[in-house]
């Protein structure tokens, strides 16, 4: 079936906003709930149905060729709108996200049962799930960016559960810090994207991506984009925080890996694969590092034991094949993306909380320890045998549908085999993983180092039960996820897709090529125990590996901060003001310099003031800085304050000059009682080389204000806002003295807040005068 570009768009019947609203209230709600009720937790998976409810209500809408939004105005002043948008892309994000989501709470809240941080567990699992939906309906790049770091922080949480736990804590850490990386990287790509679009609705920029494409930034925008994405999908070199994230409890592996979060890095490829998908950059990186991803996962899931790390090193395998996909430019690579997506979700997710049943039951995930539990486990085992097979690609599973259209995608690809035999390479894999999960630990021979094991409650069963029922159907019956998988490839390729699923297309080369993934797998599973002695005796993977070189960086930062803080904290206020003004002189001096800005105004301009007041003001300046003590220098700088009201005296501003008078005759006053009470009678002992720099400083603050105020000079004066204030003065404010209706009713915040610090600073200064005058006589006391 063809495809087409969608022609309208119709308001949603269900608000959006509304939605994602709820799903965000669900997670104080469920906090709530199971703090008074720990046994309702199985009545949570209510919120993720109902809301795969609400999605389904659109299904018929945007299958018709219809995107829903909603949008509010959010920052209308920098082009930022609070814009949800359902196509067909984002909706089988939210369908993944809300259907799996309902098995995955339903199975937690007896894998959890007991657990005495339940109710926090529950409240970051439903924060975590709205994080994602909101960033998969985003259509604005700023609000996707808040969704995004929203899903890292959730994740955060997720990972470390257990806090107590020294594993959880880094694997938390590390995953934050790696996705938080790439979220910057990120923001700085949407950035540039937004300008160079002039919007930042991604609709918009897809409606004119031969525009944006063009602009001279858009190598730029990739590589930024391409790496926020790679952080987030784990791509080579940014995978390591992702089999780390393992030690979470199993439903947060579950969710993490079958629905969005390492897949947002997909999604937002594939959304902006109709703007960047031509460009030279955009194929060539997405093509390296989706097919280094795929060998990397394929080498290490050899090395592992532990059946989540497996799945794990699997998944990366999966995000490297969606990724490389992504880069091919034949119609049928974007199909294969939609269903290749569908297809990992629904056996992964049965896989993971398998994995989970066999750890709650027997109480390890170390493969080389487990066996022939088919018998004790026959449910468990016949799911792990369906979602196997899929994952192995073998009809009729869903699975098998998904590989041929993956082979006929990397077949098309501009005559390259490369593509091809590394698909090839990484399918092997998945048919040995998927050997090693079902057959070995299941049917294989009987360890006996494990507890008596059974069948988990219902609860536990079901829903990888169902989602492994439905790898099933739709391997037998393609057709019925079709119309979907067209309104996701049309989002993904930008153009029109026909969209062809069946079980059987005769014989072709994809079925030669998956007949020969079969053999190859079969082979790699048959000297499984021998590939996965031989690379983990291989010690310089690690060595050499991403995972060391976090802990190298992390530990090489530290040296550095601690470097950083020897040197500037050297606990001297006088230090930390002089860097400071010299800083920011050399910053203004710079710029002025660089940019321009420097200016000399005309004489009759320069020469405005009255004669004598600069002398006085020089002469104050040269009086503080020539005072060897503080009594004498408070005194002199009271002298350059009064100066300055002068100034303003004769300039027609008495108000400000009175102002200025009463600040410095208090500032003196008080500045000297507190001397007074202090230790600060004597010479300033600083040496002759501390002074020197404090002069040189000086100097250059002194150059920065005086080059400053020069230029300033010398721009012709906009009286643009004061002749507003003199005609808003009486119709607005109702008063004529200018300054202060600025004062009181322009500024009126702005004095409360100057009025607030000048209250702040008497009070300060009246408590340190009091204390000093409630010591004083326990001191004479103490004296006689």
């Amino acid at each position: 079936m063809a495809h087409t570009l969608p022609c309208q768009r119709v308001d949603s019947p269900v608000n959006l906003h509304l939605l994602l609203l709820a799903s965000i209230a669900a997670s104080p709600a469920a906090l709530w709930l199971l703090r008074r009720a720990p046994s309702a937790a199985p009545l949570l998976a209510a919120i993720p149905l109902l809301l795969f409810a609400a999605f389904c209500s659109f299904v018929p809408s945007v299958l018709a060729g219809n995107p829903i939004e909603t949008v509010v105005d959010w920052l209308p002043s920098a082009g930022v709108a609070l814009a949800f948008r359902v196509d067909g892309w984002s909706l089988l994000f939210s369908l993944l996200i809300t259907g799996i989501g309902s098995f995955i709470f339903l199975y937690a809240s007896r894998y959890l049962r007991g657990d005495a941080d339940l109710p926090r567990f529950f409240a970051f699992l439903t924060l975590f799930m709205a994080a994602m939906l909101g960033a998969v309906l985003a259509d604005d790049l700023v609000v996707l960016l808040v969704f995004w770091e929203a899903t890292s922080l959730a994740s955060f949480l997720l990972i470390g559960y257990r806090p107590e736990d020294a594993a959880a804590r880094r694997s938390a850490q590390q995953g934050l810090l790696i996705t938080t990386a790439g979220g910057l990287c990120l923001l700085a790509g949407a950035i540039l994207l937004g300008s160079a679009a002039g919007t930042f609705r991604i609709s918009q920029i897809v409606a004119d991506a031969a525009q944006v494409a063009a602009h001279p930034n858009a190598p730029v925008v990739i590589v930024l984009v391409a790496l926020g994405a790679f952080a987030k999908s784990a791509q080579v070199p940014l995978h390591a925080w992702l089999p780390n994230a393992m030690v979470a409890p199993t439903p947060v592996s579950a969710f993490l890996h079958s629905a969005t979060m390492v897949k947002l890095g997909v999604y937002l490829l594939a959304r902006l694969n109709p703007v960047y998908g031509e460009s030279p950059v955009w194929v060539g990186l997405l093509s390296c590092a989706g097919l280094a991803t795929v060998i990397t996962g394929a080498v290490l899931a050899l090395r592992q034991t532990d059946l989540k790390r497996v799945l794990a090193y699997s998944t990366i395998v999966s995000l490297g094949t969606l990724v490389a996909l992504i880069a091919l430019p034949h119609g049928a690579a974007a199909a294969a993306v939609a269903v290749f997506l569908i297809v990992h979700a629904l056996y992964k997710a049965a896989l993971f909380m398998v994995a989970g049943i066999v750890d709650h039951e027997t109480g390890t995930r170390d493969t080389s320890r487990l066996g022939g539990l088919a018998r004790c486990m026959p449910i468990t085992a016949a799911i792990a045998l369906a979602s196997a097979l899929s994952m192995a690609g073998l009809p009729p599973f869903a699975g098998f549908v998904a590989k041929e259209l993956l082979y006929e995608a990397s077949l098309h690809s501009a005559g390259s085999w490369l593509p091809a035999a590394l698909a090839l390479l990484g399918n092997a894999v998945m048919v040995a993983v998927g050997c090693v999960v079902a057959v070995r630990v299941f049917w294989g021979p009987p360890k006996g180092v494990h507890p008596p094991a059974h069948d988990p409650p219902w609860p536990m069963w079901l829903g990888p039960a169902v989602l492994a029922v439905a790898g099933v159907v739709l391997g037998v019956a393609p057709a019925l996820a079709g119309e979907l998988v067209g309104a996701a490839a049309l989002a993904i390729a930008g153009r029109s897709v026909d969209v062809d699923l069946k079980l059987w297309h005769g014989i072709t080369p994809p079925l030669a090529l998956s007949a020969l993934t079969l053999a190859l797998g079969v082979l790699v599973y048959s000297q499984w125990d021998r590939l996965h002695r031989w690379l983990a005796g291989h010690s310089a993977i690690e060595r050499l590996g991403p995972d060391l070189g976090y802990d190298r960086g992390l530990r090489l930062l530290q040296r550095l901060a601690a470097w950083q803080t020897n040197r500037v904290q050297t606990r001297s206020l006088r230090d930390y003001v002089g860097r400071t003004l010299a800083v920011f002189a050399l910053a203004v001096l710079a710029t002025l310099v660089a940019q321009g800005g420097w200016a000399w105004p005309g004489w009759p301009q320069a020469w405005t003031l009255h004669a004598a007041l600069p002398f006085l003001l020089v002469l104050a300046a040269w009086t503080v800085l020539r005072a060897h003590d503080f009594m004498r220098g408070i005194v002199a700088a009271g002298l350059v304050g009064f100066a300055l009201a002068l100034v303003f005296l004769f300039h027609g501003a008495p108000d400000l000059a009175f102002t200025q008078f009463s600040v410095e005759a208090v500032a003196v006053v008080v500045l000297l009682a507190i001397v007074g009470r202090m230790r600060f009678r004597g010479p300033d002992a600083r040496p002759a080389s501390q002074r020197k720099r404090d002069a040189a400083i000086a100097l250059a603050v002194g150059a920065m204000g005086s080059a400053l105020l020069l230029s300033v000079l010398a721009t012709p004066f906009d009286d643009r806002l004061s002749a507003f204030f003199r005609e808003a003065s009486v119709p607005l404010a109702q008063g004529r003295n200018l300054v202060n209706v600025i004062i009181v009713d322009f500024r009126a915040l702005d004095t409360l807040g100057e009025i607030t610090v000048l209250a702040l600073a008497a009070m300060a200064a009246a408590a340190v005068i009091a204390g000093a005058a409630r010591r004083t006589p326990r001191v004479e006391e103490g004296a006689q």
